[in-house]
């Protein structure tokens, strides 16, 4: 449905049925045509402002990606850069901004660390994983700080909506790799619960290539996870519930920079491997306090645990953050056209580490308005937020869309958006390498976007942005943090999904040129130009696939001394339902073997790359008996 029949249906409506013919938020998660993290209420995709991409449990099914990394790197305008293979660091890039600046949301929870703002992607498995909805653009006015970038919001599995319902899962590949899970869901029509359990497993690879004798060993990983949701209607318009996701386990890795021993005052090798903990709780009540009023209050608690050890010494480091959040947001139906958001944001984070830091906390607290007005010839869109950090001061950010429908087919959308960004617990206090006279970064972003219902089978987005960074963090030669004057970031990026001949495809293609304005050097780590394309088909019970994917070459350091090459890969996969309960999966990725790196590390004097998978294949079975 385009936007411009959705608001000449909502403008047919009277305020008295505004939010009764809306989805209830568990429903919601299970459809594709819908988005809920764009104003954090179930909206429709089309009638949102934000540029998304939603992959349900279905597409999870049926792209088989082995993580949530490899699942982003199919969404236009994202690029992922892992540092070695799978449980290793990723370099997350929305739109040519960097990890620290796009906000990642687990059933609403924060859950970046406070001391380097890393999410920590790499050890979410994807076996728990119902939903990912990813926002391209600065959301600020909704969620505050680092949501200059996009959000990327995950929710945690669901189940049976009605009844009991059973699954179990195991696959094994190459590299000794295993995964198991296990979950149980059901319902009623007042109850939903899933419980799920699942561990994921590889021998790994030697992620790095030159470097010392002892890091010359597979880098093994290994992760356990716990999920757990609860929902229950109090009465036909109050629904309470509880989210938990736990997800523990430890990853192996290379120090090419090595260690110094005091004794022989020569420069060694280390075996290095972390004991990860990363978690979320949540829970709320969303109550209709009547026929225009709708309110929502959420509780949520994270954890980000780390502790990195070495086994050819007494090493270790202990990085642990943790966050207490509110969020009370309402929901208003002024009339069949007008539409009002308010609400207010509370979180605190704090620090327990073994690296002393001089600060271990701080709160943040905020408000935000915002209005919508759904017209048959034009909507408008208008937000303000007023953000209070106890280290930084008053924050104010703005944005506005207008949207233009040109006919039944086609909108297109203006919009500017602001965004800003504190700086993290690293940047400021990490002994050595901080700078405590950092400023918090501040963004402007332009955009305009182009929707396309060309047939019933196809559909064509298209966006064309400029962001400009003021005060940007970055490092300077030394590895300290420093506010470098502006950077600016233009970008075009299309998504196009076309269904011919039984098959369903999926392209998508980004365009940016992300630079220092000072120095006119690339950002670092941003390849220019990327392109991905999904090719899948029914037969009956036989579903096959293919993904391709090419991204140029980029530069691993701010002076652009580091050349990265570019890269294609291409994989394939296929899934057999061998009866009602039983189904069979099959994928090979990187089929073509290649090798490539994404990341630089430097050993001797020399840069080399952190190795990434070769070919890897995979099979595995899944139950879903009858209960």
């Amino acid at each position: 449905m385009t936007l411009s029949r959705v608001a000449l249906a909502l403008s047919l409506i009277p305020a008295t049925q505004a939010f009764a013919d809306q989805p209830d938020r568990e429903s919601a998660l299970k459809l594709d045509n819908v988005l809920i993290s764009a104003d954090r209420q179930v909206e429709q995709r089309d009638a949102s402002s934000a540029a998304n991409t939603v992959f349900t449990r279905a597409d999870i099914e049926r792209l088989q990606p082995s993580s949530v990394t490899d699942l982003l790197s199919r969404v236009p305008g994202v690029q992922v850069a892992p540092s070695g293979g799978r449980g290793s660091l990723p370099g997350i890039f929305i739109r040519g901004t960097k990890a620290a600046q796009s906000l990642v949301l687990v059933d609403g929870q924060r859950i970046a660390n406070a001391t380097s703002a890393d999410s920590n992607l790499q050890y979410l498995d994807v076996e728990q994983i119902e939903r990912v909805e990813v926002l391209r653009g600065s959301r600020s006015v909704i969620y505050g700080a680092d949501a200059i970038g996009g959000v990327i919001q995950i929710f945690t599995r669901r189940g049976a909506e009605q009844g009991l319902q059973a699954r179990l899962h195991t696959g094994f590949g190459n590299r000794g790799t295993q995964q198991q899970s296990l979950g149980l869901s059901g319902g009623d029509q007042q109850t939903h619960f899933n419980l799920s359990t699942s561990l994921d497993q590889t021998a790994g690879i030697d992620r790095t290539g030159p470097s010392f004798a002892s890091d010359g060993d597979h880098d093994a990983y290994r992760n356990k996870s716990l999920s757990l949701n609860l929902s229950h209607w109090l009465s036909d318009d109050v629904e309470v519930g509880f989210n938990a996701l736990d997800n523990r386990g430890k990853t192996e890795f290379d120090n090419p920079f090595g260690l110094f021993d005091p004794v022989t005052f020569d420069t060694v090798g280390q075996q290095q491997y972390s004991k990860f903990d990363l978690s979320s709780l949540g829970t709320y009540v969303d109550a209709r306090i009547n026929r225009t009023w709708k309110t929502r209050l959420e509780l949520g608690h994270s954890e980000n645990r780390e502790k990195t050890l070495d086994k050819l010494s007494d090493d270790h480091y202990v990085f642990n953050t943790y966050r207490d959040s509110v969020n009370w947001q309402n929901d208003l139906a002024l009339d069949g056209r007008n539409s009002l958001m308010l609400g207010g944001d509370w979180y605190e984070d704090r620090v327990n580490s073994s690296t002393a830091f001089d600060e271990d906390s701080r709160w943040n607290r905020a408000a935000f308005i915002q209005h919508r007005f759904k017209g048959e010839h034009f909507s408008t869109e208008l937000g303000l937020r007023h953000d209070q950090n106890e280290q930084f001061g008053s924050q104010n950010t703005w944005s506005g869309t207008l949207t233009v429908p040109l006919n039944d087919a086609n909108d297109v959308l203006l919009s500017y958006s602001e965004g800003f960004r504190a700086p993290t617990f690293n940047d400021l206090y990490y002994p050595d390498f901080s700078n405590p006279n950092l400023k918090p970064e501040h963004s402007k972003t332009y955009e305009l976007q182009w929707r396309s219902r060309l047939s019933e089978t196809s559909r064509l987005e298209a966006s064309l942005y400029r962001t400009d960074l003021q005060d940007a963090i970055a490092l300077d030669s030394d590895f300290r943090p420093e506010n470098i004057g502006s950077a600016r970031i233009n970008g075009f990026e299309a998504s196009l999904e076309q269904q011919l001949f039984g098959w369903t495809g999926k392209l998508g293609a980004s365009v940016i040129d992300p630079r220092d304005r000072d120095t006119g050097h690339t950002l670092n780590r941003r390849a220019r130009r990327t392109l991905n394309l999904d090719l899948d088909r029914q037969f009956d019970r036989l579903a096959v696939g293919a993904s391709w994917q090419a991204v140029s070459d980029s530069y691993n350091d701010e002076a652009n001394t580091q050349h990265i090459g570019g890269y294609s890969l291409f994989g394939l996969r296929s899934s057999w339902k061998a009866s009602d309960e039983v189904k069979l999966e099959f994928k090979l990725d990187n089929a073509l073997d290649k090798r490539y790196s994404r990341t630089l590390y430097s050993f001797d004097g020399s840069n080399y790359g952190y190795r990434e998978e070769r070919r890897t294949w995979m099979f595995g079975v899944t139950w879903t008996p009858e209960l």
